[in-house]
């Protein structure tokens, strides 16, 4: 079980945040992802997995004046 912004999500087989973030339809220039406290480089999206017990956030960037 992972925590996504304070949502308990589960998965079937590992996934990477990368592919998380495809299948949520999230513009990865538009974000920020941050794991269990540390800020994951964007390049470190598809090779880093999601384990059992991570906390995810993740933050969009919303523009305007």
């Amino acid at each position: 079980m992972v925590i996504i912004n304070g949502n308990a999500v589960s998965f079937s087989k590992p996934t990477t945040i990368g592919a998380y973030l495809d299948e949520n339809q999230y513009r990865r220039q538009r974000i920020a992802v941050e794991k269990n406290g540390e800020i994951v480089p964007r390049a470190a999206y598809d090779t880093t997995i999601l384990a059992d017990g991570d906390k995810i956030e993740i933050v969009s960037f919303v523009g305007g004046g």
